[in-house]
């Protein structure tokens, strides 16, 4: 069923690949971005008039302006059906040299939005009996990772969360899945240094990073028809890294 999909973090990196393979398979596509700088600006232009895909501004961590691009969302293509949260920060730093900020802007970014989008679509995926949920978490919030406690709880989070809003939407035709990708070839993981990213790729048993592509294809399953009977579960594409 195509409808209108809207893609948190959509045009960049894992999020442009969700993107660009919702809109490949008939979907019209939102792809929402936050960054304020005039890089941010000219790469978010530059995605819309080389994919004709929509895109709205917005901080997906502030509930009232999820509630406000939503509507508009809606009014300029349509009642959306499926929801990829994907949006996601880092703030690296261990426990003892974190701060409350670096804490809460990853909790805020990376696991309330799931709660802000998921809250202002619900209603009308209910009214309608149709919705598809998707939610990007990560093999760090399953196996945990040095200096990312505010990560890995965020994106621990994000799974609890899906498994319980998929108790909620399965008898009125919504699925909330989450994909929980390994170390994949974005600009975060490029500014990894080169001892350490080869360090990483040592413990993945296909030998390689992944690419957004990959993310991206968990996505169009768990969006489509195909997948109507699987609601609650975690994909893990992580090339072998974490098995549990």
């Amino acid at each position: 069923m195509n409808s209108v999909a809207i893609v948190t973090g959509g045009t960049r990196g894992i999020g442009e690949a969700i993107s660009l393979a919702l809109k490949e398979a008939g979907h019209r596509v939102a792809a929402t971005y936050a960054g304020s700088s005039e890089k941010s600006e000219l790469s978010a232009k530059n995605f819309s008039e080389s994919t004709g895909i929509s895109t709205y501004k917005f901080d997906v961590a502030d509930f009232k302006a999820c509630q406000a691009a939503v509507n508009q969302v809606e009014e300029d293509l349509g009642p959306i059906g499926v929801l990829v949260n994907n949006a996601g920060i880092t703030r690296d730093g261990t426990m003892h040299r974190m701060d409350y900020d670096q804490w809460n802007d990853v909790i805020q970014t990376n696991l309330s939005s799931c709660f802000n989008m998921s809250r202002a679509v619900i209603e009308g995926m209910r009214e309608r009996k149709f919705g598809r949920i998707v939610n990007i978490g990560s093999v760090n919030g399953q196996a945990g990772q040095y200096g990312q406690v505010n990560y890995a709880a965020a994106k621990s989070g994000i799974h609890g969360f899906t498994k319980a809003l998929a108790q909620e939407g399965a008898k009125v035709g919504i699925t909330v899945n989450a994909i929980a990708p390994g170390y994949v070839l974005t600009d975060m993981v490029r500014a990894v240094p080169e001892k350490v990213l080869e360090k990483i790729i040592s413990t993945i048993p296909v030998g390689r990073l992944g690419n957004p592509e990959d993310i991206a294809r968990g996505v169009m399953f768990l969006v489509s028809e195909d997948a109507s009977f699987i609601t609650g579960s975690t994909i893990d594409i992580n090339g072998g890294q974490h098995m549990y």
